[in-house]
């Protein structure tokens, strides 16, 4: 089939050229004219243009939007003036899934069907396929379903329920990863605060039959083989915002997730460069007993 993909960055340049390689036809557009000539050496159609993309589009179009969350509402708002009704517009990329049925119900204004999909496989995703979590219409994910396939790794895509639930699942994949990582991290610094114990060989053994063993735990192992005093590598971790978004949802429901809130916690403490909470606690404790400041 033929599909318009918005945004040809880390994520969505290689998904261009895993779908293309699939034999479908890819029209791609990216603001960076790097990123533009990237694809095209790698025999993809490319442009600058939104209008353009959506002219070398024959109707009915599909066009797949990967680009980061910030710029993902401005890039419907002007597909919405240049697409036709009965086309279909598909966001994949970290979008807040509390803001999908908004701009569902936008683009259904100018007839423009509308579908959210989490996409999870990192930058290797490529290579061994990604996991997709489909939100919306059935018929409407049918579609596109040859690009689905070419894109996901076997069984490794699904409907997963109305609007806004692809991005809704991929939020939570993402807590849960936070968790995941946050709990090798714990165990990495566990070892290796033991003399004589080379922990780059301990976690080879859980990944290569421990229970413990993970895709995220291969690529753990992998940096960490790259450069085993970790030279160079700062301290203060990121977070996409998706770990906060699920953190939210699961105070307003009332649910409990003590693991994803810690690991998320973690992350932001890792970024206090005040160190405010400490430095009053060392002042209290002083102060109520006397301790030493340290």
């Amino acid at each position: 089939m033929q599909l318009g993909l918005v945004g040809l960055g880390k994520m969505g340049g290689p998904m261009a050229r895993r779908i293309s390689e699939a034999g479908h036809e890819v029209v791609g557009a990216d603001s960076s004219a790097d990123a533009v000539e990237r694809a095209r050496a790698a025999g993809i159609g490319a442009t600058g243009s939104l209008a353009d993309l959506v002219a070398a589009l024959a109707p009915p179009r599909a066009v797949w939007v990967m680009v980061p969350p910030p710029l993902t509402g401005g890039v419907l708002d002007e597909l919405a003036g240049l697409l036709d009704e009965g086309d279909l517009v598909v966001d994949g990329g970290n979008s807040d899934w509390r803001e999908a049925a908004g701009r569902a119900e936008r683009l259904a204004g100018s007839g423009v069907r509308f579908l959210d999909v989490g996409v999870s496989g990192g930058q290797w995703g490529w290579r061994h396929g990604y996991g997709l979590t489909v939100g919306g219409a059935a018929e409407d994910a049918e579609r596109i379903e040859p690009v689905l396939t070419a894109l996901a790794a076997p069984g490794a895509v699904a409907v997963v329920g109305p609007t806004g639930s692809g991005h809704f699942v991929k939020a939570v994949h993402n807590a849960v990863e936070y968790g995941l990582m946050q709990a090798y991290a714990e165990g990495f610094a566990l070892l290796s605060a033991r003399d004589g114990l080379d922990p780059l060989t301990a976690l080879r053994v859980w990944q290569a039959g421990c229970s413990a063993r993970s895709f995220l735990l291969e690529q753990t192992v992998d940096a960490l083989a790259a450069d085993p005093a970790l030279t160079g590598v700062g301290s203060a971790v990121a977070d996409s915002g998706m770990g906060r978004w699920t953190a939210e949802e699961a105070v307003r429901r009332g649910i409990a997730t003590p693991v994803l809130t810690a690991a998320l916690q973690a992350r932001f403490t890792s970024r206090d460069d005040d160190r405010a909470a400490s430095r009053l606690l060392v002042a209290a404790r002083a102060q109520i007993g006397g301790h030493a400041h340290a």
